[in-house]
C-alpha cells in the first residue's frame, strides 16, 4: 500500500517514519482501500416514527473497553489524515474537464434527454445527520444518527469500508474536536472537503452545520451529503431545502431526498426539476442548474478574492504553481474550503496533485509537519502549532488579521515573470464590482489560463511522436530553449520540475490524437491571434 504524493517522497512514507510499522498495523492500516479504523460508538437519537431514515449509530454501536478505544484512537490520529483529500500522482492528470465527463449508463428516452442529462449518475451516494452527543461532564462527541438511503444486502467486507468512512466523516463535520458549549443562536455555515481512497477514487463531502429545533442552549449538528459530484454551489442550494424541511420535521427531509436521488443529474448548462409536497404549501417545484463551464462548478472566487487582494491572491498563485506548502488560517470552515478549492482551480489546466485538505481535524493537525508539498486550510485557534514550521507560506484569510502573510519564503513577487503579472493584474481590474459568481469565474479564469497559454502553450509542437500510434516524447530541453523571453525562459524551466507538469506531459505523450478541450481551444485562438497581428506588421 502506497500513497503516491510526490516523485521524491510519499506522504505514506513518512507516516511510516513517524510513526513506525508497529503503530501503524495497530491503527488498521491492513491491505484496504480506506485506511481508517475509527472508534465505534453509541448513538441516544431515535429516528421520527415512519421514518425511512436509517439510526446507524444505534444499529452500528458496539462497546469496546478504554484501553482498545485509546489505541484506535491513535491510529485515527495518525492514519486519517492521508486518507482524506491526498490526492493520488496519476489521477486526472491534467485532463481537460471536456474530456473527463462521466459517461456512466443511464435510461434514456430519446437523443435531446441524453444532451441534457450527461452522466447518469445519482446525485448523492447519502446523506447522513451528524449530532454532538454528551461524552462525559465537558465534551461531546461527534456521531452519526441518522443516514439516509440505508445500505443493506452488502458483504461484511464492504459494511466494515462504510463503517469507516461514516465514522470519519465525523471527524471532518466538526474538527474543532470534542470541546463545544451549548448555544442559543448559531447561524448555519457550509462547507465542503474531499475524501480520496488508496484506488484513487474520490468522493466530496458537503456539510451543513446548524442550530437543532428545540428550546434552550443546545450543540449544533450537521448535515453531510458524500458524492462523487464536484459541484459546491448546487449542493448549497440542496442544503437549503433541507434546512428548510428540517425546521418543520426530520420526517419531512426523507421524501424530498429520494425525489432528489432518483432525478438524473444534468449536463453542464442544464437544469433538473423535483417537485416536492410541504404541508401548508403544497407541491413546490425545485429547479437544480448546473454552470456551463463544469470545470468551475464546484468554485467561487468571489470568496478568495474577497479575503486577498489581487497582488495577494497572485503570490499565493506563484506559491503553488511550484508546488510550495501552503497553510490558509480563517475563524469559517466555508471560508477555507471555498478558499481552497479556488487556489486549485486558478492552476488549471493543470492539476494539484499533492496533499489538500480543506478543513484539517484538530486531531490531525500534525500534518503541517510533512515535508511534502500541500495545501491546508487550518482554523485560527491552532495558529500556534503551525507557525512553528518554516519553508512554508502561512496566509491569513481573516478580517481582523494583522498581516497577510504570517510566514513566506520571500521570494514569491520573483516567481513569475514581471510582465505576465502586470498582465494578470490588469485582466483582473477590468471586472465589475460587485460582480455575480459567474462573471467573476469568467475573468478569473480566463486571466490565469491565459497566462499558461503564453507560458506553456506550444508544448504541442514538442511532443514528437516517430511513429503512428506510438506514445509521443517530449522535447523539454527544445521547449524552454524556444521561448524568446528570458524571464519567462526562467519561470519555466523551474516549472518543468514540477510534478504538476509531468504529469501532464505524461498524459498528452500517451495521447495518439489532437489535443482537446478549453486549454487547446485557447492556445489556438492565441495563436491565431499572434499570426494576425505579424500579418498587420507587415
Amino acid at each position: 500500500m502506497s500513497f503516491v504524493i510526490s516523485n521524491r517522497f510519499s506522504i505514506f512514507s513518512w507516516w511510516l517514519i513517524r510513526c513506525g510499522p508497529v503503530q501503524l498495523q495497530q491503527a488498521g492500516c491492513g491491505n484496504t482501500g480506506v485506511v481508517i479504523d475509527a472508534v465505534q460508538t453509541h448513538s441516544s437519537g431515535e429516528p421520527p416514527k415512519d421514518n425511512p431514515i436509517s439510526d446507524v449509530a444505534a444499529e452500528h454501536a458496539a462497546i469496546r473497553s478504554d484501553e482498545d478505544e485509546d489505541r484506535r484512537h491513535g491510529g485515527l490520529k495518525r492514519i486519517s489524515a492521508m486518507w482524506s483529500s491526498f490526492r493520488r500522482g496519476k489521477r486526472d492528470k491534467g485532463k481537460d474537464p471536456e474530456t473527463t465527463e462521466a459517461m456512466g449508463p443511464m435510461l434514456v428516452e430519446n437523443t435531446s434527454r441524453q444532451h441534457r442529462f450527461g452522466s447518469g449518475q445519482y446525485f448523492f451516494e447519502y446523506l447522513v445527520v451528524v449530532s454532538l452527543k454528551t461524552k462525559d461532564s465537558t465534551s461531546y462527541e461527534p456521531q452519526i444518527t441518522y443516514q439516509f438511503p440505508k445500505r443493506d444486502g452488502m458483504a461484511r467486507f464492504q459494511k466494515e469500508e462504510e463503517e469507516k468512512t461514516l465514522q470519519a466523516i465525523t471527524l471532518f463535520c466538526f474538527p474543532e474536536g470534542i470541546n463545544w458549549a451549548p448555544l442559543t443562536e448559531y447561524h448555519s455555515e457550509t462547507f465542503s472537503f474531499v475524501l480520496t481512497e488508496i484506488d484513487g477514487s474520490r468522493r466530496n463531502g458537503y456539510c451543513r452545520r446548524l442550530l437543532p429545533g428545540g428550546k434552550g442552549a443546545r450543540p449544533p449538528e450537521a448535515y453531510c451529503i458524500i458524492s462523487s459530484l464536484a459541484c459546491f454551489g448546487l449542493f448549497s442550494k440542496i442544503f437549503d431545502e433541507v434546512e428548510k424541511r428540517r425546521q418543520i420535521s426530520m420526517a419531512m427531509i426523507y421524501p424530498f431526498m429520494q425525489k432528489l436521488r432518483e432525478a438524473p443529474f444534468p449536463a453542464p448548462g442544464h437544469t433538473v426539476e423535483i417537485k416536492s409536497f410541504i404541508p401548508e404549501s403544497g407541491t413546490e417545484i425545485i429547479r437544480l442548474t448546473r454552470p456551463l463551464d463544469s470545470w468551475l462548478e464546484h468554485v467561487n472566487f468571489n470568496t478568495l478574492f474577497g479575503c486577498l487582494t489581487d497582488g495577494e491572491v497572485l503570490l499565493v498563485f506563484a506559491a503553488a504553481v511550484l508546488e510550495r506548502r501552503i497553510v490558509f488560517i480563517a475563524d469559517e470552515l466555508g471560508t477555507l474550503s471555498q478558499v481552497i478549492h479556488a487556489v486549485a482551480a486558478l492552476l488549471y489546466p493543470f492539476v494539484w496533485q499533492h496533499t489538500m485538505i480543506s478543513i484539517v481535524p484538530e486531531i490531525l493537525i500534525d500534518v503541517v509537519m510533512a515535508p511534502t508539498p500541500y495545501l491546508l486550510g487550518v482554523q485560527k485557534r491552532l495558529l500556534d502549532q503551525v507557525t512553528d514550521q518554516s519553508d512554508l507560506l502561512v496566509v491569513d484569510l481573516s478580517v481582523d488579521r494583522k498581516t497577510t502573510f504570517i510566514a513566506s519564503i520571500g521570494d514569491e513577487s520573483s516567481i513569475l515573470p514581471p510582465k505576465l503579472q502586470a498582465e494578470i493584474l490588469e485582466a483582473l481590474s477590468k471586472r465589475q464590482k460587485p460582480t455575480t459568481v459567474e462573471e467573476m469565474n469568467r475573468v478569473v479564469s480566463e486571466a490565469f489560463l491565459l497566462f499558461f497559454v503564453k507560458t506553456v502553450g506550444h508544448y504541442g509542437s514538442y511532443v514528437k511522436h516517430r511513429r503512428a500510434g506510438e506514445h509521443g516524447v517530449f522535447e523539454k530541453r527544445s521547449f524552454y530553449k524556444a521561448i524568446d523571453s528570458k524571464t519567462t525562459r526562467h519561470f519555466v524551466k523551474k516549472f518543468l520540475q514540477t510534478q504538476t507538469f509531468d504529469l501532464f506531459i505524461q498524459e498528452v505523450e500517451q495521447q495518439p490524437g489532437p489535443q482537446q478541450g478549453i486549454f487547446h481551444k485557447k492556445i489556438l485562438e492565441y495563436q491565431e491571434g499572434k499570426k494576425k497581428e505579424k500579418t498587420k506588421k507587415r
